[in-house]
C-alpha cells in the first residue's frame, strides 16, 4: 500500500514547506458560508451524519474534505486542491462542490493553473444524488478552465476512485500519481471478487496509458514544477510563432539515386527521434499513452524547452506506427493548441501497423484523428521528416505546408518494394520503381512538397 499523506502533507510535499499545519507557502481560500447549516443530518437527514463529519473534523483538523488555496510550486504560482481522505474518505458533497467551484473560479479570474492532490473514494453516500449531482458541478468547472487555456495538472494519491478519478483525475491534462496509489472507477469493495487488484494500481495506470508518470513524493515538487513551467511557456497572449526545424544530425549528403536515399533512411546507424529531440531541447518531459488503454512506444511525445520557451513535441522513431501512438499525438497536438503552444513533429516510419490486432485497435479512425489534430491546429506546427516517410501513416504527422526534410530520408505515396508488387514488376526492378516514385529530399523539394532540405548540424 503507498504512503497515504494527509492533504496538508501532500500540500508540503508539493511546495517543499513544514508538513506541521498549513504550509507558510499555502494561502488557503476564502470560502462562502456552508448553505445547509440548518438542516440536521444533511440533504437526506441520515441519521448521524452530522457527528460522523464532527468526529472526521476533530480527527482531521479539517472541516471538509477538500483543502483549497494557492501556491507557488517551484517558480510558477497556482491554485491547489488538495483531498483529506481522513475525512469521511475524501468524499464528494455540496460543501465539497463548494469549494472545488470556487478554486476553479479563482484559477480562471487570476489566471493560474490547476493542481489537484486527489484521494478520494468518490460521492458521499450521505448526501446521496444531491452528492452525485456534484460529479457533473466539477466536470463543468474543470471544462471552464480548459477552454480558457489553463492548463490542470492532477497527482494521483492512495486511494483514488469513483467520481474523483473520472473527474479530477482522468480529465487532467497531465496525470501523475504516487508509487502503488489505487487508482480505478471501481473501489476496493465494490469490485468483482475475481478482478485483478494489480489493473487498479498506478503502476497498470502507467502501463495502460492512463496516467503520465509515476512520482516518488520527494520528488513531486520538483516534477510539478517543471510541468507547470513547461505548459505555461506559452506567449501569453502573443502570437504564437512556428518553431524551428532541427539541423540534421549525421554527416549524410542529398542521395545519388531512389535507392539510395531508402537505404539512408533504413540504416540502424541513423540518428533516430531520441537523438533530436536530446540535440533540440535543454529539458522535456513526457506525456504517455493514449487515454484509451494504449501506449505506443515507437511514438514519444511530450513538452520541452527550446530557445527559451516551450515547445510540444511529437515524434515516431523508425518503427511501424500503432493506433495509440497516433491518438496519443493527437492528444499532445490538441493540448499544446489550447495552451497556444508550438508543435515540432518529426517523422519517421516505414508507416502505419497494418496487423490484425492494429485494425482491432481502430487504425484507420486514430490516423483520421491525428490528420484532424494536425490540418485543424491554430497553433504553427513544424514537421522534419527525419528518416522513412511511409505513406499516409506518415503523412498524419505532417504539417501541411511546413515540413522540412534531412538528407538522409525519403517520403514516398508507398515504399518500392510493395509498388513493386502491386505492378507486378521482378524484385530486380525494386531500385527502378524507387527512382520513378521521386522519393528522395530533393524531388521533394522540386515537386513541393517540403519546404526545403535541413542543413547539418554544426559540430
Amino acid at each position: 500500500m503507498a504512503e497515504r499523506l494527509s492533504a496538508r502533507q501532500a500540500i508540503a510535499a508539493l511546495t517543499g514547506a513544514t508538513p506541521a499545519g498549513a504550509p507558510a507557502a499555502f494561502t488557503e481560500l476564502e470560502l462562502p458560508a456552508p448553505k445547509d447549516t440548518a438542516a440536521p443530518d444533511g440533504p437526506l437527514g441520515w441519521p448521524g451524519y452530522d457527528e460522523s463529519r464532527a468526529r472526521a473534523a476533530r480527527r482531521t483538523g479539517e472541516d471538509e474534505s477538500v483543502v483549497c488555496g494557492t501556491a507557488r510550486v517551484g517558480a510558477t504560482e497556482a491554485v491547489l486542491i488538495s483531498f483529506e481522505f481522513g475525512f469521511l474518505g475524501g468524499s464528494l458533497g455540496e460543501r465539497t462542490g463548494d469549494r472545488l467551484e470556487a478554486a476553479y473560479t479563482l484559477a480562471r479570474e487570476r489566471r493560474l493553473p490547476v493542481v489537484s492532490l486527489i484521494a478520494t473514494g468518490g460521492s458521499r453516500m450521505q448526501e446521496g444524488m444531491r452528492a452525485l449531482l456534484q460529479l457533473q458541478r466539477v466536470a463543468r468547472q474543470s471544462a471552464l478552465t480548459r477552454a480558457a487555456g489553463l492548463p490542470q495538472i492532477a497527482v494521483v494519491r492512495d486511494p483514488t476512485t469513483g467520481g474523483g478519478w473520472a473527474t479530477l483525475g482522468a480529465g487532467a491534462d497531465v496525470v501523475l500519481a504516487l508509487p502503488g496509489a489505487q487508482i480505478g472507477f471501481a473501489g476496493s469493495r465494490v469490485r468483482p471478487p475475481d478482478a485483478d487488484p494489480y489493473a487498479y494500481t498506478a503502476e497498470a495506470q502507467l502501463t495502460a496509458g492512463h496516467i503520465d508518470a509515476v512520482v516518488r513524493p520527494e520528488a513531486l515538487g520538483h516534477t510539478v514544477g517543471h510541468w507547470l513551467t513547461l505548459l505555461t511557456g506559452g506567449p501569453g497572449g502573443g502570437a504564437v510563432t512556428a518553431a524551428d526545424p532541427p539541423a540534421a544530425l549525421g554527416d549524410a549528403e542529398p542521395p545519388a539515386t531512389g535507392w539510395d536515399a531508402v537505404s539512408l533512411a533504413r540504416d540502424p546507424e541513423r540518428p533516430r527521434a531520441e537523438a533530436y529531440l536530446d540535440a533540440y531541447f535543454t529539458s522535456r518531459a513526457a506525456v504517455n499513452g493514449d487515454r484509451c488503454g494504449g501506449v505506443d512506444p515507437g511514438t514519444l511525445c511530450g513538452f520541452g524547452v527550446h530557445d527559451g520557451r516551450t515547445v510540444a513535441y511529437a515524434a515516431q522513431c523508425g518503427t511501424a506506427t500503432l493506433p495509440a501512438g497516433y491518438r496519443t499525438a493527437a492528444r499532445l497536438i490538441r493540448l499544446a493548441d489550447r495552451l497556444g503552444l508550438p508543435v515540432l513533429t518529426l517523422v519517421d516510419t516505414p508507416g502505419a501497423a497494418n496487423d490484425a490486432e492494429a485494425e482491432r485497435a481502430g487504425a484507420g479512425a486514430a490516423i483520421a484523428d491525428l490528420f484532424a489534430a494536425v490540418t485543424t491546429a491554430r497553433v504553427p506546427v513544424t514537421s522534419l521528416l527525419i528518416g522513412e516517410g511511409g505513406s499516409g501513416g506518415a503523412l498524419a504527422l505532417a504539417a501541411p505546408g511546413n515540413t522540412w526534410a534531412t538528407p538522409d530520408s525519403y517520403f514516398s505515396v508507398i515504399a518500392p518494394e510493395p509498388a513493386t508488387a502491386i505492378l507486378k514488376r521482378p524484385p530486380e526492378e525494386i531500385r527502378t520503381t524507387a527512382a520513378q516514385l521521386k522519393l528522395r529530399p530533393q524531388d521533394l523539394l522540386s515537386l513541393g512538397v517540403i519546404r526545403g532540405i535541413v542543413p547539418l548540424a554544426r559540430s
